[in-house]
């Protein structure tokens, strides 16, 4: 059984896309048990469309919810103890939960679990580690928007996070990892990633093949299994690829429309038009997971429907399953034990920003 707490409320849509969705992955995995929060009123109703659901969770309500644009130091005051969010992500913390999912506010989720959860001993920085589709598949990316800029002990603590992540998503023994630089020569790049990249090399992972240095093109192409970045360069790197994918979408759209000769031949090459769809489709690569913390935390994305808030559960799901926590931890005890954390901030000065 996994436990899986869910912030109802959060996200463009709330409880009438996580309800859904709640429903979705629980036909894929009916061993999962629910444990959510949002306000009764608009919960319930939705819930009794879904018998299956109800009787696999236990729904407590809550008076507040996070809005996607409040800022995190006013969603903490405000929601602290009481939100929607708040109670899933105490959940976990609580082990009421193992893994909690929320589409709501990203600064107010982070802010939130790194006050519920803490960070991992001798971690500086958390990151967001999403799932991107290759050529050859699919690939980790992180962070992609947790914290702004990296030195190079975090970027060797990104490294180990997102190795231990790709051990427990993919099933692979030993994942290559690479690190995102304007160039694959050690002379090229910021002196941070170059450093990184010596950290890395003379750490001599067992637990992952360091591939060297990365460019842009190479995470598309599927050239290693993680791509490691500082969160500015990530999350420029997902919404630079999010606007390519529906740019690209929209010029078939546009060609296709233009002539009947070109709609026959869109009914004619209709099933490898609906093939590329579906390896397109950001729902299905959906949830970012929350590394560095004392416990699981998966963001969904806001704007998402009813199938992509099920694949976020199915990351976290995953996650559990397959003890993304403890890799982790075992990782940072045979790499990281001892080493002294030098500059990090307190969670009242992240959160304040």
């Amino acid at each position: 059984m996994v436990r899986i707490s869910v912030d109802v409320m959060g996200g463009d849509f709330g409880p009438s896309v996580a309800i859904p969705g709640a429903a979705k992955a629980l036909e894929r995995h009916p061993e999962i048990r629910f444990v959510l929060y949002g306000n009764a009123a608009e919960c319930e109703p939705l819930l009794a469309q879904h018998p299956k659901l109800k009787a696999a969770s236990t729904f407590h309500h809550c008076d507040i919810a996070v809005a996607m644009d409040e800022k995190p130091s006013q969603a903490l005051r405000r929601g602290r103890g009481k939100a929607s969010m708040w109670q899933a992500i105490d959940a976990v913390a609580k082990g009421e939960a193992d893994v909690a999912v929320s589409a709501g506010n990203t600064g107010a989720l982070m802010a939130m679990s790194k006050f519920c959860l803490r960070m991992m001993a001798n971690i500086e920085r958390p990151a967001i580690a999403g799932i991107w589709p290759t050529l050859k598949g699919e690939s980790i990316v992180l962070d992609i928007g947790a914290t702004i800029g990296a030195d190079a002990n975090q970027l060797f603590d990104f490294a180990l996070m997102g190795g231990a992540m790709a051990r427990a998503l993919f099933e692979i023994d030993k994942p290559t990892l690479g690190l995102l630089n304007v160039g694959v020569e050690e002379i090229k790049g910021q002196e941070e990633v170059k450093a990184a990249g010596q950290l890395i090399r003379e750490a001599n992972f067992d637990t992952i093949d360091y591939y060297g240095f990365v460019e842009g093109d190479d995470i598309g192409r599927g050239t290693v299994d993680v791509v490691v970045t500082e969160g500015f360069a990530g999350n420029i790197a997902l919404k630079a690829a999010e606007g390519t994918a529906r740019q690209i979408a929209e010029y078939l759209r546009a060609a296709m429309s233009r002539t009947w000769l070109a709609k026959l031949g869109y009914i004619l090459a209709k099933s490898a038009f609906d093939s590329v769809r579906e390896k397109m489709d950001p729902r299905k690569v959906n949830g970012g997971v929350f590394l560095g913390l004392n416990g699981i935390v998966i963001k969904s994305h806001g704007g998402t429907d009813a199938e992509g808030f099920a694949a976020a559960v199915d990351v976290g799901y995953d996650m559990v399953r397959n003890g993304l926590k403890d890799k982790i931890e075992r990782d940072l005890q045979k790499y990281h034990a001892g080493r002294p954390v030098e500059g990090a901030q307190s969670v009242s000065d992240e959160v304040s920003k």
